[in-house]
C-alpha cells in the first residue's frame, strides 16, 4: 500500500478514535495534560504511519497501543517530577534556616535604599555575584556599577550606624 493511502487511512482511524482517546487521557491525567497527551498520539502515529494496520479495529487498538505508552511515560515523568521536588524539599529542610528576625535591620536597610543600589547589593552579597557580574545582569557599565556600590555601601553604614544608636 502507498504513503498516500496510509496516510488516508491515518487520517480516518484518528478522526473516529481521537474522542475515545482523548476520553481515555481525562479519566488518567490532568486535564492540561490530556490534550498534550492526545498530541502525542497522534504526532507519533504520523511518524509510524507505515506501520498502521489495515483492518479499521486493528488500527484503533493501535493507537490505544500507542495512548497506553505515552500514558505510561507521562506518569512515569510525574513520578520523577514528584520525586525531584521532594529531595530539594528534604535538603532545604535539613539547611539551617536563620531566625526569622535574623539581619531584620539589615534588610530594612537595603529595602530603604535606592532600588537600583538595593538590587546591586543584593546580587553581590546575596547572591555572591562579583561588581562586574552584576552590572552585566543589570545592564550597566561596571564603572557605574562600582560608584552606584560605593553609594550603596555607604548609605546602608549610615543607615545601620543610626539604627544601632536608637535602641
Amino acid at each position: 500500500m502507498t504513503l498516500a493511502a496510509s496516510r488516508k487511512r491515518l487520517t480516518i482511524a484518528l478522526r473516529a478514535s481521537s474522542d475515545d482517546l482523548l476520553r481515555y487521557f481525562l479519566g488518567r491525567l490532568d486535564r492540561e495534560d490530556a490534550a498534550d497527551a492526545l498530541a502525542e498520539v497522534m504526532a507519533t502515529a504520523w511518524r509510524r504511519v507505515d506501520v498502521l494496520p489495515r483492518k479499521p479495529e486493528e488500527a484503533r487498538m493501535w493507537l490505544f497501543g500507542i495512548a497506553r505508552n505515552v500514558r505510561l511515560h507521562a506518569e512515569r515523568g510525574t513520578v520523577r517530577r514528584t520525586q525531584l521536588a521532594m529531595r530539594l524539599r528534604s535538603e532545604l529542610t535539613a539547611r539551617a534556616a536563620p531566625a526569622a528576625d535574623a539581619g531584620v535591620e539589615i534588610r530594612d536597610a537595603i529595602d530603604r535604599l535606592d532600588s537600583d543600589h538595593a538590587e546591586l547589593i543584593r546580587l553581590v552579597h546575596w547572591d555572591g555575584f562579583s561588581i562586574a557580574d552584576a552590572a552585566e545582569i543589570l545592564q550597566i557599565p561596571p564603572s557605574t556599577a562600582r560608584g552606584r556600590y560605593q553609594k550603596a555601601k555607604e548609605a546602608l553604614r549610615a543607615s545601620l550606624s543610626t539604627s544601632s544608636t536608637t535602641r
